[in-house]
Parts: C-alpha cells; sequence; structure tokens
C-alpha cells in the first residue's frame, strides 16, 4: 500500500514526516501483538501494573521537553501549554498508580449464604480513536486506565499528531510497558472498521465529533461491543447579574482561547444577563484585541495558528455566516495576510438563534455572545444546545450557583468562578450529542472492566 500519512507544521506549513499507512496485515499483527500481551498482562497483580504506570509517569517528566516540542510542531499548540499537558498526563498516571489497586480490588458482598465476590476482570483489547488537538492527554486519558484494568490497548491516532502517537508507544515501552500491549495503527478509516469487526477488539473508545461519534458508535452497537463517546460541545458559561465581572471576562476570555480555541471543553457560549451584558461585550472585545497572536514556541504568544487550513477556513465560513444572519462582530474576523494557518481571537455579540455561532460548535479561537432577560432565561438558552459537555456560571452566591449547576444544568460538568479541562480525580464526559461514558475518577477505571459475580456456596 503506498498511501501515508503526513503531518505539516501549522506555523510554517511546511512538511515534518511522512508515515507509511499500515496494510490490512500489517494492522492485524498489531492487533494479535496487543491481544497476546494482555493475556498475560491481565494475570498480573494490581499493584505490580500499578508500579508501570508510576515508571510511565517518571518517563513523562523525563522525556517532557521532547514530547512538548513535536506536539508543537505538528498541531501549532502553545509550548507552555504542551508541556502543562505532558504534565497532565503525569498526573493522571501518578493518580492511577495510587487509587488502582484499591478501585479495582475484588469487593465481599453479603448474600444469604456461603459468600459473594465482585472482580474487575479486564476485558481484553480496548480501541481508541483519538483527535489531534491534545496529542499526549487524548491517548493517554483512556489508555492508563485500560492498562491499570488490565486491559490491552490500541491507538489510531489523528494523522495530524501521527509523531505524538509513536512518541507515546515508545516512551511506554521505554517506562516498562509490555511490548506490543499498547500499540498505534496507521490506518484509513475503512480499515478502522474492520479494526471494530475484530473479535479480538472487546471495547471502542472515541473523541470527535458527534458525527464521528454516531459512525463509530454504530458500527460498534451492531457487533454488542461496548463503547465511550466524548464528542463535541458548544459549553455555555452564565454571567448572572450578581457575577464578579472582571473575573468572569478574565476567565472567559481565557476559557475561550486555551488550546488556541481548540478544545471540545472550551468555553464557548457566554451568556450574559441584561444587567451586565453591555460592559461584558465591550470588556470582552477589549481583552481579545490584545491577544498576541504568533509563533507558539514563544514566549509572549497567546494564540498559535490553527492546527489546518481546512480546520480556519471552516471556522471563517462559521463566522460570516453567522453575521450575514445578524450576529455582530467586535473584535477580530479576518484571516491574516501571513504564512501560518492563524485565525485572530474573534468576538461575535448579539449571537441568536439560527446562527452557527449560536447552535453549532466552533473550534477555533471565536467567542458567541448571547443576551438573556435573567438566571432562568440564561440556563434555558444553556441547556437548549444538543450538546452537553461542560459549562459555567459566573456569581458571587456560590451555593446558589451551585444548586443551579446541580439541579438545572444539562452537563457532564459545570465550572463555578473558574475554567478547567479536565483533573485526574475528577469524572470527564457529557449528556446529549456529547457523548456517555465517563473518563478519569474511579468512574474512569471501571469504564473497560468486566464487573464480575462469584459466588460460593
Amino acid at each position: 500500500m503506498s498511501n501515508s500519512l503526513t503531518t505539516i507544521n501549522p506555523l510554517t506549513e511546511e512538511e515534518l514526516e511522512s508515515y507509511p499507512q499500515m496494510s490490512d496485515e500489517e494492522a492485524s499483527a498489531v492487533v494479535e501483538a496487543s491481544h497476546t500481551a494482555f493475556l498475560e498482562w491481565r494475570l498480573k497483580p494490581l499493584e505490580e501494573r500499578a508500579k508501570v504506570i508510576a515508571a510511565i509517569a517518571e518517563e513523562m517528566r523525563k522525556s517532557k521537553d521532547e514530547f512538548a516540542k513535536l506536539m508543537t510542531d505538528e498541531v501549532g499548540k502553545l509550548l507552555k501549554d504542551s508541556r502543562e499537558e505532558v504534565e497532565l498526563c503525569a498526573a493522571i498516571c501518578d493518580y492511577t498508580a495510587k487509587i488502582g489497586p484499591d478501585t479495582l480490588a475484588d469487593e465481599e458482598r453479603e448474600v444469604d449464604s456461603g459468600k459473594g465476590i465482585v472482580t474487575h476482570s479486564p476485558i481484553g483489547v480496548v480501541y481508541g480513536i483519538q483527535p489531534w488537538n491534545f496529542p499526549a492527554y487524548q491517548a493517554v486519558r483512556y489508555s492508563i486506565a485500560s492498562l491499570m484494568a488490565g486491559n490491552g490497548v490500541l491507538l489510531k491516532h489523528a494523522s495530524a499528531c501521527t509523531g505524538s502517537g509513536l512518541f507515546l508507544r515508545d516512551l511506554y515501552e521505554r517506562a516498562g510497558l509490555p511490548k506490543g500491549l499498547f500499540g498505534v495503527l496507521l490506518i484509513s478509516h475503512d480499515q478502522s472498521d474492520r479494526i471494530i469487526e475484530d473479535e479480538r477488539v472487546r471495547g471502542v473508545t472515541l473523541t470527535g465529533s458527534d458525527k464521528a461519534g454516531r459512525t463509530v458508535a454504530g458500527k460498534a452497537a451492531e457487533l454488542v461491543k461496548k463503547t465511550v463517546l466524548e464528542l463535541g460541545s458548544n459549553d455555555a458559561y452564565l454571567v448572572l447579574d450578581d457575577a464578579d465581572l472582571d473575573l468572569a471576562v478574565k476567565t472567559c476570555v481565557q476559557g475561550r482561547i486555551y488550546n488556541n480555541g481548540q478544545t471540545c471543553v472550551n468555553a464557548k457560549r457566554f451568556i450574559v444577563t441584561e444587567k451586565n451584558y453591555d460592559a461584558f461585550v465591550k470588556a470582552y472585545a477589549e481583552a481579545f484585541e490584545e491577544i498576541k497572536m504568533g509563533d507558539p514556541s514563544e514566549d509572549d504568544t497567546e494564540l498559535g495558528p490553527m492546527v489546518t487550513e481546512e480546520q480556519r477556513d471552516k471556522l471563517h465560513k462559521q463566522v460570516e455566516e453567522s453575521i450575514e444572519k445578524g450576529a455582530r462582530l467586535v473584535a477580530g474576523g479576518k484571516i491574516p495576510d501571513r504564512k501560518g494557518w492563524f485565525y485572530p481571537a474573534t468576538v461575535l455579540a448579539d449571537v441568536a438563534p439560527g446562527q452557527p455561532a449560536y447552535k453549532d460548535e466552533m473550534f477555533g479561537p471565536a467567542a458567541s455572545i448571547i443576551r438573556a432577560k435573567d438566571e432562568e432565561d440564561a440556563m434555558r438558552i444553556a441547556n437548549s444546545s444538543r450538546y452537553g459537555l461542560g459549562g459555567g456560571i459566573f456569581s458571587r452566591d456560590v451555593e446558589r450557583a451551585r444548586k443551579l449547576a446541580a439541579d438545572y444544568f444539562d452537563t457532564g460538568m459545570v465550572f463555578i468562578n473558574t475554567f478547567d479541562v479536565a483533573y485526574p480525580t475528577m469524572p470527564f464526559g457529557g449528556v446529549k450529542t456529547s457523548g456517555y461514558g465517563r473518563e478519569h475518577g474511579p468512574e474512569g477505571l471501571k469504564e473497560f472492566v468486566n464487573i464480575k459475580s462469584i459466588r460460593i456456596g
């Protein structure tokens, strides 16, 4: 097969590396190697698996600068964000190694006579299909939990960060993970379907668009295979009457441009009540106009290039269509005349139903500001989305905000007076077309295990 996967630096628009695509036979050999290694790995005591996971954390920290540079070259993310990403991955390994043995240990349950035991047994090989926006974290997030549980793991990474996927595999093996247990597949979408069909593959997880999620989940469902999906979103941040406006503006600016605005759980829609609307729009636009665009490896750069020209052009089209349908452009919105796939920090105000900025996910540094009559109206607008990954509330009454978050916000995660992406101890995932299942926390460790009942008479 002559096809290859080519990585391109979004800053220079130059080719970085070309990787030959695998034939079906080569891909099948990667699956077989993972399955064979799994047959031994599943029998290792939990403590022994945890030691390897802890060693991976150490190896991550040792390889941080090299890994971070590779990610920045492949996808254009700020170098400091790439370093932080590797640090987050190491923290996930630390946490998993610490809680894994207890969380996955056998439990005794009360039964009428004899003894009841519940085990958390590995299921086999878990196949992950991952996007380019967090080349290390996306792959670590599902793989470390599955490896701790005793499974084998396969990764089909986005072609834009092929090098990062291979780097991670080598890093895992340097740290002592059995060779072949974590396999990287350099394959096409059609070949990917055949991997899902492979009887050695027992679970499938995908992070990507809701369209990709439907396709992969449909394929897996035909074969009755467990899936975990983390799909797109259009996260709403509510700025209520009693919000600390300076904090809200500062946090919402960071929450929108973090990772060059290309994160499923970025803050994307800002729903502001009448009282603060005009002041918020003005302060937000002023802050966005100050954002420095440039080389992601330079310390003072705040916004790097988008990952591909196609992604940049798609975002621009959404912005232009929203303006045509009545949104008001208050900052950015013009493609700069320079090398690299840059898009300026862009603010749309008066965003309303019928505009892409209102209903669709804008995957890049463009913010949508929506006016709400009051708190109730703000929550109605937030929940009117087909998505439900994360969201936020700005209010000085933290108890009240907590109640709104718990009882009314129809998302998997809510941030009050702050913005965050992910934390090892806290479950990560969404509802509605943002997907199902959870990663991180004890909840994430048990997604791909066989919860097995053993009854002794």
